[in-house]
């Protein structure tokens, strides 16, 4: 082939490679994942660590967090920041025994527990009668949620001082909002603060919130 006839076809292959490699960059650009996600790595050491609770009457048979029948029964779980339909593997550190289960509720929403499991689950890993235990977590089935997160820095039996304390916190967070909990002990008004699309940014929130003297637990807010 002549040096006249070869130069056009190579142009033309130059200008095929440029444009097969920038429409491949273009598909690379454009594909993005779902913006909120939890993975094992978004559970802080604190939260794959600690303590479990379960619970059964008198919830047995009301409505779970996400819309669900609770069914102390099933093996199911509350968390206060994994999305729904998450499953986690739930290790008793003190007997070596594991259950795996499903989340479809939020709590326990006390400082020094990660997880509340059903009473089937905590029978499961011989957590009855002790009532709590030593656990270590494990999320092995990741899914998204398009909800954000907020963090919880009070909670009142009386309505009253949880409103005394948004009005508090009111002039410098935005918003700020009162959510009603049913507990086996009555009625609770939390008190949430702000809307978070990240783990990382709620606790930099909460990282803010402890130097005003809250203490906060982040939760996902569930329309």
């Amino acid at each position: 082939m002549s040096a006249s006839k070869s130069f056009p076809l190579i142009i033309s292959l130059t200008l095929s490679c440029l444009f097969f490699l920038t429409g491949c960059h273009k598909q690379r650009v454009t594909v993005t994942p779902p913006p909120f996600t939890t993975s094992p790595a978004s559970l802080s050491p604190e939260e794959r660590v600690g303590l479990a609770s379960w619970y059964g009457d008198p919830y047995h048979g009301r409505r779970t967090s996400n819309g669900e029948t609770y069914n102390k029964y099933s093996m199911t779980a509350a968390h206060r920041t994994l999305p729904f339909d998450t499953v986690v593997k739930v290790n008793n550190m003190e007997n070596g025994r594991n259950v795996k289960v499903r989340i479809n509720d939020r709590g326990p929403f006390v400082n020094d527990r990660i997880i509340d499991l059903s009473y089937a689950a905590a029978r499961e890993i011989n957590m009855i009668g002790p009532g709590t235990a030593k656990v270590s977590l494990e999320v092995l089935d990741v899914v998204p949620n398009p909800f954000p997160l907020t963090i919880q820095v009070a909670s009142f039996k009386d309505k009253s001082h949880a409103e005394d304390t948004r009005k508090k916190l009111e002039r410098l967070y935005r918003p700020v909002f009162i959510k009603r909990f049913e507990s086996a002990e009555g009625n609770y008004y939390r008190v949430l603060v702000g809307e978070y699309p990240t783990v990382e940014l709620a606790r930099q929130a909460v990282h803010g919130l402890k130097s005003l003297h809250y203490d906060g637990l982040i939760v996902r807010l569930d329309r």
